[in-house]
Parts: C-alpha cells; structure tokens; sequence
C-alpha cells in the first residue's frame, strides 16, 4: 500500500513543505547509511497563523442629540470625489438644516496619516465629524 504523504501530513495539520528537508522513509536504507541523525525521531511545527494580539475594544463617541446650532467638520482624506461628496452633504444641510455650520477640511497625511492639528481644532470647535474616506 502506497501512502501519499502530502494527504496524510495536511490531514495531520502540518504543511507538506516539511518534507522538503527531510528523506523519504521509503527509499532503501542503505542510502541512508551512516546518517542516522538525518532521520529525525520528533518534527517541530509551526502553526502559520500564529496568535493574533488581543483586541482593545474603543467605544464610539456619544451621540449628539441634536444638530441645531452646532458644527459639523467635513472631512476628507483626499481620496478621488470625496470632495464633491462632501460638498453635497453642506449642500444638503444648508437646504434641511440652516441651523447647521459646516466646515470642509482636508485632513494632512492620506487615508492613514495623522492629523493631530486638525483633531485638536475639531475638539474645540466642532460638535460632530463626518470622515469621508477613500475605497
């Protein structure tokens, strides 16, 4: 009976690329005369997945109850339309909402850079943001 290694070790758990350093048990044993120590008695295995770090859960921000009277940033990150998207929704408050401030702003740094500026300016003079990012 003929055993297919690469079935058995995946059914085992264990990644078929470790049978490329290692000799195959069936060849003849003389070709493994004298390297004995070729032949390991345990294999030592990796999971690839590794363990993934723990999860720190941030709640969202409160909820404002109204808008009336406040300030609403607009952001952008700069991708490709997010401008012209975010000027339809100042164009929408100023049409429902005339109570409602809007402020555009492009935020420096891309989708993933920081902006601590632009965050602190927020803060003190906004009452809520909305982030319009890319893909």
């Amino acid at each position: 009976m003929k055993i297919n290694r690469r079935k058995l070790l995946s059914l085992m758990g264990i990644s078929p690329a470790v049978l490329a350093g290692m000799p195959t048990f069936a060849e003849p044993a003389r070709k493994h005369a004298g390297k004995a120590s070729m032949i390991p008695g345990k294999v030592e295995v990796v999971n690839p997945r590794g363990f993934p770090p723990a999860i720190k859960l941030i709640p969202m921000a409160p909820r404002v109850p109204s808008l009336d009277g406040k300030t609403v940033w607009l952001v952008s990150d700069g991708f490709e339309g997010a401008d012209r998207f975010l000027n339809q929704i100042a164009i929408w408050f100023q049409k429902n909402m005339r109570s409602v401030k809007t402020i555009y702003r492009l935020k420096a740094g891309g989708l993933a850079g920081d902006d601590p500026k632009l965050w602190a300016e927020i803060k003190a003079q906004g009452s809520a943001m909305i982030m319009a990012y890319g893909h």
